[in-house]
């Protein structure tokens, strides 16, 4: 599968409408960008279940600036709408199939009610606090 650009017009359709989709958050005057690109690019290849998309930083700021993007290049994963991975740097080949696998293996539902549980406890700090 070809890697696609991502734009603040086909953002939400994007994420809404795949189980898996791996953003890279890159600009082209950014070397490890550049070096990492042809490594995502094959991986897009090899990931037939997996939407890859690419963030121009420069040109969607409004995207980079909604998931406070401070370092490129950075990786984000989301499965089922929720964002499950997202880290700085360059990852290698292997790296970047074992972080799909893992993300493949996820019981979303534990993940789920993991952040219910977090955003309660948040809200009862918050409550607490007042």
């Amino acid at each position: 599968m070809a890697v696609q650009e991502l734009t603040q017009d086909n953002f939400e359709s994007t994420i809404t409408g795949n189980d898996i989709v791996i953003m890279d958050f890159w600009a082209p005057w950014c070397g490890p960008c550049q070096q990492f690109a042809p490594t995502f690019e094959e991986a897009s290849n090899k990931h037939d279940d997996v939407v890859f998309a690419k963030v121009n930083t420069d040109e969607e700021q409004g995207i980079a600036g909604a998931f406070q993007i401070r370092s490129i290049p950075t990786l984000m994963i989301f499965r089922e709408q929720v964002i499950v991975f997202s880290q700085p740097g360059v990852l290698s080949a292997a790296q970047l199939d074992e972080v799909l696998g893992k993300v493949r293996e996820l019981d979303m539902e534990a993940v789920r009610a993991d952040i219910e549980k977090q955003q309660q406890e948040q809200e009862q700090q918050a409550g607490g606090n007042a």
